[in-house]
């Protein structure tokens, strides 16, 4: 019989006793029984309410003395038991412990129904343990418990129970004091019941997921692998038998997962694990709705598993979610409750982490402090900022903002707390290193040399209000190829990011002018000019430079003047310049006139200003690293501007220049002439194109392939003019000059002066060629003195350019030569324009 029928079949029977009828006080108990059984299958809780008001009038029935007062006893205060569980109302438990204990008089040893009343009484006893932590109702319970299980050897058929109700008692008992010998003995209870409860007990389930919990804890306190896991093979098949739908598959999911984590601590390398917790975590929180008791456990242990995975993987978003459950978390646990601390302290943790996560995007690794004079890595600026009054403020503002806000709101004020000036110098004799000051203030050492340039830099920015400073002397662990990799990479980000750069000039007077000095002749010294924001000079004597007291340098209009003419950059670059690719053959012409140390550094000083990423290889040399960042330019950006420079090829490509100081000259290919003349010398007396040659020619030049570099090979798109004599034409050894007269097919007769003669000049002149590097941008942009792109390009082709002389190899590549000076060539006639066409040529 279903419970549908078996309460309709109840009822039916309780008409039948009507008040005063000798057998109501049965019917009401057996219709009170079959209501609790169908609550406990389908969770309907008018039938819990019902069958506790039926309770109530068979008890009234059953006075003290009556024979089955004890069974009316036992009944009430199960459904009551039954609701507190539920509805977590306490006055429910207390009086189902009243009625137990009554009961549990009226049976006394040796009655049939002694055990169960022992093991309810002990489990309500648990249950307000749970609530209250009174001690003697967990001593009292684990008392009452083993007295049940006394009553129930092997064999009998409430075993099973008992031994599950007195292991969770001995749990609870484990975890109020830690006596390691009540885990074990639950740990056999538990294992005990397993075995009594076979394939398909409905009961299974719950000692699969309870003898894990046990083996769970036993791991935490002995570390022994076999214990996790086993918990997690039993996690599992607890979860098998809890699909979806049973009202405990939260708790499994849940503490699967926690299992899970565990592991994953115990096999780092093992990431999957962590993965599957956190997907479990969020299957148990979207089981458990607002305002749920576990709610808050599952928030917590999630954001652990979550922060566990950035630490792992270093994912920002694992961060800002584990911060946005967390701070839920905190919400519904204020100060004074239980697990406020742990919380709290895992919210720190999680800050903590996004500070650690958000300073080395923001600042650099160094910084000394200006206050006391000592050097801080990134623990120390951590703690600096953890021990402020600055974090406390962040830490409450976390858990109140929005979640989308929550990051932003630590990087402000991360990026406030530590607003640092950077130090721009010429090095000198004696500047201080790393080692040199770890460990000691600056403030204690001598005032001499670079150590004393060291203190006048912190004095003044301490000055200038920050509490932070960077110096490329001491700031950076030179001995680590790593670390100089990195902060190579970092320094023109730092310098933009930085609140002010001091500029030492200690070689201009505090009266002098700093047009003349070594700092502007240095190579990394030009994008600490450029990067900055805000900018201020001092001359030898740590004074402001000419005593202007502007608050940036880089926005007064008398320094303005003087900086354009010390280098060269227009004052509208020098104060809103921008890394990247434009106008970069004017960025390289820039430090053409610098000067490094190190040979490489001209090119890596420059990384910076192009805004490109690219290895630190020192020992590679100037020609490959000047080769590389040329390479990056052409290939990132197809710019092939770089290609125009006259000197000695670099031994990296032969269009590439062997030294910096070959951009220094900007050639030009012809004295400018007027739009109206370069039109009439082109045309002259030739008939105009006709419309449908022009736009086969505007077709054919717009869309060129992108010139390439795949190893130290440049694909080079360009219009090849076929050279078809080249005639040495006067020698003067003396004077190391020797023109040549060279012709090529659709080109102007042209001379060009070397200082050395010419190799194999008279090899087939099919292997020349003289080029014009195309890119679809030397078309410029459209302009007023021509109606269409079509003739705007055929003037742009029909003048004067710098062109590249080509010698084929062995090997259908071609190779530069004559790069020593600047050939000029331009095409005869219109037919010569109209026949111009892309091709691809392979330069070495």
């Amino acid at each position: 019989m279903n419970s549908l029928d078996d309460v309709s079949h109840k009822r039916a029977k309780l008409k039948r006793h009507p008040l005063g009828h000798d057998g109501r006080a049965v019917a009401l108990t057996d219709l009170a029984k079959a209501l609790h059984d169908r609550f406990q299958k389908v969770a309907v809780v008018a039938d819990l309410e019902e069958a506790i008001t039926l309770a109530r009038e068979a008890l009234e029935l059953r006075p003290s003395g009556h024979p089955d007062r004890s069974i009316s006893l036992n009944n009430l205060a199960c459904v009551l038991k039954d609701r507190s569980q539920k509805q977590a109302t306490m006055p429910d438990l207390e009086e189902a412990i009243k009625l137990f204990r009554e009961a549990l008089e009226l049976r006394p040893s040796g009655h049939p129904d002694r055990p169960s009343s022992l093991r309810h009484l002990s489990v309500c006893l648990s249950n307000r343990y749970d609530v209250m932590r009174i001690t003697t109702d967990l001593e009292e319970s684990v008392s009452l418990g083993r007295a049940a299980l006394e009553l129930c050897p092997p064999g009998h058929s409430d075993r099973g129970t008992s031994l599950n109700n007195l292991a969770y008692c001995l749990m609870g008992r484990f975890q109020k004091h830690a006596a390691i010998q009540d885990l074990e003995e639950a740990i056999e209870l538990y294992r005990e019941a397993l075995e009594l409860r076979s394939s398909g007990h409905i009961d299974r389930s719950s000692s699969f997921h309870n003898l894990a919990f046990c083996l769970s804890m036993r791991y935490d306190d002995k570390r022994v692998a076999a214990d996790l896991e086993e918990a997690v093979t039993l996690g599992r098949a607890a979860l098998q038998l809890r699909p979806a739908g049973h009202p405990e598959r939260g708790i499994s999911i849940s503490n699967l997962a926690c299992d899970l984590r565990r592991k994953f601590w115990m096999q780092a390398e093992m990431p999957d694990i962590l993965e599957e917790a956190i997907e479990l975590h969020r299957a148990a929180l979207e089981l458990r709705p607002s305002g749920h008791s576990d709610q808050l456990s599952l928030l917590h242990n999630l954001s652990a598993c979550l922060l566990d995975r950035y630490t792992s993987q270093k994912a920002a978003t694992d961060l800002e979610e584990a911060l946005t459950f967390v701070c839920a978390a905190l919400e519904l646990c204020p100060p004074g409750r239980p697990d406020h601390g742990a919380i709290l302290k895992l919210a720190e943790h999680g800050v903590k982490l996004a500070i650690r996560y958000i300073i080395p995007a923001t600042i650099p690794t160094r910084l000394l402090h200006t206050l006391t004079g000592t050097l801080c890595d990134l623990e120390a600026q951590i703690s600096h900022f953890t021990s402020s009054q600055q974090y406390n403020q962040l830490l409450s503002s976390c858990t109140t903002c929005e979640q989308d806000q929550r990051m932003e709101l630590i990087h402000a004020n991360v990026s406030e707390y530590f607003q640092y000036a950077m130090f721009s110098h010429r090095w000198g004799e004696g500047e201080p290193s790393l080692r040199d000051v770890e460990g000691q203030p600056i403030y204690d050492m001598s005032d001499t040399g670079g150590f004393g340039k060291l203190q006048g830099f912190c004095l003044a920015a301490r000055e200038e209000g920050y509490m932070w400073a960077w110096s490329d002397t001491c700031c950076i662990d030179k001995d680590s190829i790593f670390e100089l990799r990195r902060t190579i990479g970092s320094m023109f980000g730092w310098y933009r990011q930085s609140a002010l750069t001091i500029v030492y000039l200690s070689d201009v007077p505090d009266t002098g002018s700093f047009e003349s000095s070594e700092w502007f002749r240095r190579g990394w010294t030009l994008q600490e000019l450029l990067a900055p924001p805000r900018l201020l000079f001092y001359s030898k004597d740590w004074s402001l430079y000419k005593n202007l007291t502007s608050p940036n340098h880089k926005t007064d209009a008398a320094i303005l003047a003087e900086l354009e003419k010390a280098t060269g950059i227009d004052s509208r670059t020098l104060t809103d310049f921008s890394p990247g690719m434009t106008d970069v053959r004017s960025r390289l012409q820039w430090a053409s006139s610098r000067r490094t140390t190190r040979p490489e550094d001209i090119a890596y000083s420059l990384f910076g200003i192009f805004d490109l990423n690219l290895p630190v290889l020192y020992g590679e040399g100037d020609n490959d690293a000047l080769g590389r960042l040329l390479a990056a330019i052409i290939s990132q950006f197809g710019d092939i501007s770089v290609l125009d420079w006259v000197g000695e090829a670099s031994s990296f490509n032969s269009c590439f220049p062997a030294h910096i100081t070959f951009y220094q000259t900007l050639p030009s290919p012809l004295a400018p002439r007027s739009d109206a003349e370069e039109h009439t010398l082109l045309m002259g007396q030739q008939p105009p194109p006709s419309s449908a040659a022009l736009q086969k020619l505007l077709h054919s030049l717009t869309e060129p392939p992108l010139p390439q570099i795949l190893g130290q090979r440049l694909k080079l798109p360009c219009i090849a003019y076929h050279v078809t004599a080249i005639q040495l034409k006067t020698a003067d050894q003396h004077a190391s000059s020797y023109t040549y007269e060279v012709q090529a097919a659709g080109l102007r007769r042209l001379e060009i002066t070397l200082r050395s003669e010419l190799e194999n000049v008279t090899m087939s002149p099919d292997a020349l060629r003289l080029v014009r590097p195309w890119h679809r941008c030397l078309l410029g942009p459209p302009t007023q003195l021509y109606t269409t792109a079509e003739e705007q390009l055929f003037n742009t082709l029909g003048m004067p350019f710098n062109a590249l002389l080509l010698t084929q190899t062995h090997h259908d590549s071609y190779k530069r030569i004559a790069s020593s000076t600047l050939i000029t060539a331009q095409p005869t006639d219109t037919a010569s324009i109209l026949q111009s066409e892309v091709e691809v040529l392979e330069v070495v």
